[in-house]
């Protein structure tokens, strides 16, 4: 087994604070079963009670029963056996490891977005307890990174080994901008004009708890205070299939127009899931150094240290102030700007970042 495999499950541990007596779930797939392996030996050591299972997001189990589902005309129901599975859970780590990145593309989009609707609850229920989401590299994943299997092994166990104290400490100076302000500005080319309210709500400095890796600021805008247009000039891969240019506008925090120049359905079925799908539920801003490519995978990506990006759909509770609304959706869904060239981020009016480079680097 590769030593490094090891050292990303002990981070894996750490995220979640593995105690003894713990119930633990693991979600996974086969291809990562060395990575499994590795957690319920940590698992042991600290006397704690592992289950692994299959994911529900991805796979051809899912696929199978999708569309299956989608024949005989399913009405989606929240499944009680799995929410008493995570009522009884202390902690969860769910991994992504793809063995075929386009497994669901000939699944319905609406299914997809009715299956997740369904299971809201679940994700709720789950995001209440101690838990972290992480990647394994996988031969699927190196390949829609356009790398070899050698050198996106090396990518992801660079972002996930690292310093996360000295990641910390950078990191902090952006939280303390954002804690201070009140009114967020993006603007990128002549494409992408945006304001959003902040006020009220605190910024989560992300390093290795929840995202594995971690690398970004983030926060929740206040839902109807979001106004103006935002291209996102990076793809977005949702279920399998590629959104170029995904384009929204907002009025009063709702997206009231949107397009895409490819696969623009996907992009209407995410916004139609709910009425909370068409409202933003996070704002986050790409600070990790050790990631300097794009791979469609969102869990990498959107850390990019010259990207910001944005969520429509559920915001995160600790992201809200107290008196503040917190955006309710079965979706959250992020979405990239590249913010390298001609592009700012201003705070309270302010400039914060320029062509990607942050003032306190400067």
């Amino acid at each position: 087994m590769d030593p490094r495999i090891r050292e990303h499950a002990q981070v894996l541990a750490d995220a979640i604070d593995l105690s003894e007596g713990d119930n633990l779930v693991v979600k996974s797939e086969p291809v990562a079963d060395d990575l499994v392996v590795a957690i319920f030996e940590i698992a042991g050591d600290r006397g704690a009670n592992p289950l692994a299972v299959r994911t529900n997001r991805g796979g051809r189990a899912i696929r199978g029963y999708l569309r299956a589902a989608d024949e005989a005309d399913v009405e989606f129901e929240t499944p009680p056996h799995e929410q008493a599975l995570v009522e009884a859970a202390d902690c969860h780590i769910a991994i992504r490891a793809d063995e075929n990145v386009t497994e669901l593309d000939d699944v319905d989009s609406e299914v997809n977005s009715a299956y997740q609707q369904a299971h809201s609850p679940i994700l709720d229920e789950r995001l209440t307890d101690r838990w972290t989401l992480t990647q394994h590299p996988t031969p699927a994943s190196a390949q829609l990174a356009e790398m070899s299997t050698e050198a996106y092994e090396n990518f992801v166990y660079d972002a996930i080994l690292k310093d996360w104290d000295e990641q910390r400490a950078f990191q902090e100076h952006m939280v303390d901008i954002l804690d201070e302000g009140e009114e967020v500005r993006i603007v990128s080319g002549e494409t992408t004009d945006v304001t959003m309210s902040i006020a009220g709500n605190p910024a989560i400095n992300d390093t290795n708890v929840h995202n594995i890796p971690g690398g970004e600021v983030f926060t929740a805008p206040v839902p109807d205070s979001v106004a103006g247009e935002v291209l996102f000039d990076k793809p977005v891969y949702r279920n399998g299939k590629e959104v170029i240019d995904a384009r929204l506008v907002f009025e009063d925090g709702e997206v009231v127009e949107h397009g895409a120049s490819k696969n623009e359905a996907v992009l209407t079925s995410i916004l139609d899931t709910d009425p909370g799908a068409r409202r933003l539920g996070e704002l986050g801003i790409g600070m990790n150094r050790d990631i300097d490519q794009f791979t469609y995978n969102m869990l990498f990506d959107e850390k990019m240290g010259d990207t910001v990006h944005m969520a429509v759909g559920r915001a995160y509770e600790d992201t809200v102030g107290e008196g503040n609304e917190q955006n309710q959706s079965a979706q959250h869904v992020d979405m990239i700007v590249d913010m390298s060239e001609d592009s700012r981020i201003e705070v309270d009016g302010e400039v914060v970042q320029e062509d990607g480079v942050f003032v306190f680097e400067e």
